[in-house]
């Protein structure tokens, strides 16, 4: 098992292998009720569990960020950073960090998974009660623009976490109505609505999946749930818990009953079910990809190449062909998945290819990663060191 996660996904390793362990998962116990057990990978090819990132059992380190100061939580309560009522979770790519809320709790929190500190955010904008069905945060996911949104059962309240000077902000973007052509197929109704996941798109729109298999389209623009249909080729009982978009653009849907996992076409809404593990009980999914995402690999291959891939002098070429504009950022990891190196680069309309040079880099195989100014992943290549 890797000893680190990679905190940007592989889009690519050599000619066209796909990453592995590019979702994050909330896991529970085998439980009737919801009992948290971990933060784990998940390799969303093969339906298979990775590297525990942080359990319940864990030892916490929570700085709060009003307090400004690490503090002590009571473990007892649902007010806590482990707290058995986990089931909201994104990725936010730009950090590497996970970004969850307990289901009874306004709490929002930031787990860094190198340091595995966790952030505190209190806030007074998600109003929250343990015994209130309807505010219960249970779907979330991170926009295209970067911000993290969240939405409780209800649709009552759809809230924004961005980051401003340094701190995070929570923001109620106000209430999400039906659409008026969903008839009795209510965004708001406990049997056909609540409950679920959610994913965004590159128009930064969110698609909500309900535990019932029905998914709706939420525009931000107007707040308006529309109703597309039910999810076909999943079993009857099956109860939709998690979802996230995959490298393809297809959505991967999870249950907290222990059921398989499945891909679903956005388009059709017609699922397939994936090899792996049957039995996992999965809360929420998050990952760092969009559905209708206009950069795919193909166009990505044309504007990007590193060169050479085997490297025996010490630097290596950045080629970028005149789509890329902007400021993009290389990192370089290990094959443990290790931050080693990590470069700025700004791209203009006369650039020719850029050198960089391989700091005390030791012999071995490594992974450059591109990533555009959004923290995005848009390139990844092996390279060998043979100096």
């Amino acid at each position: 098992m890797k000893k680190h996660l990679f905190p940007l996904f592989l889009l690519l390793l050599g000619a066209n292998a796909y990453a592995q362990q590019d979702f994050f998962a909330i896991t529970g116990k085998d439980t009737q009720s919801i009992t948290f057990n971990d933060f784990r990978t998940i390799d969303a090819a093969q339906g298979t569990s990775g590297e525990k990132i942080f359990t319940a059992e864990s030892s916490a380190k929570v700085f709060s960020q009003t307090r400004k100061g690490m503090i002590a939580e009571d473990k007892n309560s649902y007010n806590n950073s482990q707290a058995i009522t986990l089931a909201a979770l994104a990725y936010d790519s730009s950090n590497n960090n996970l970004v969850y809320m307990p289901m009874f709790s306004s709490n929002v929190y930031i787990l860094n998974q190198h340091t595995k500190e966790i952030t505190l955010v209190e806030n007074n904008v998600a109003r929250v009660t343990s015994c209130d069905i309807n505010s219960h945060i249970t779907r979330m996911a991170t926009g295209y623009n970067g911000n993290v949104y969240a939405v409780n059962n209800a649709g009552t309240q759809f809230l924004e976490i961005s980051k401003k000077g340094g701190q995070y902000v929570v923001s109620d973007l106000g209430i999400i109505k039906d659409d008026s052509s969903n008839g009795k197929n209510s965004f708001t109704a406990m049997e056909t609505g609540f409950g679920g996941d959610m994913i965004a798109d590159s128009d930064n729109n969110f698609y909500v999946f309900s535990a019932s298999g029905n998914v709706f389209k939420v525009l931000t623009k107007d707040l308006k749930a529309k109703f597309l249909g039910k999810i076909s080729g999943i079993p009857d009982n099956y109860s939709v818990n998690g979802s996230a978009v995959n490298a393809q653009g297809k959505v991967v849907i999870a249950s907290a009953k222990g059921g398989a996992l499945y891909e679903v076409d956005l388009a059709t809404l017609q699922a397939k079910q994936l090899p792996g593990e049957q039995g996992l009980h999965i809360y929420d999914l998050a990952s760092k990809y969009f559905a209708n995402d206009k950069a795919t690999i193909a166009s990505t291959l044309a504007d990007l190449d590193i060169y050479p891939t085997k490297v025996d002098e010490h630097y290596i070429n950045v080629r970028v062909n005149k789509n890329i504009k902007g400021n993009i950022q290389l990192n370089i990891f290990d094959m443990s998945g290790k931050n080693i190196m990590t470069q700025h680069l700004n791209v203009k309309d006369n650039s020719s290819d850029q050198r960089i040079y391989l700091k005390g880099l030791l012999s071995g195989a490594y992974i450059v990663n591109i990533t555009n100014d959004l923290g995005k992943a848009i390139f990844s290549k092996k390279i060998l060191v043979t100096k």
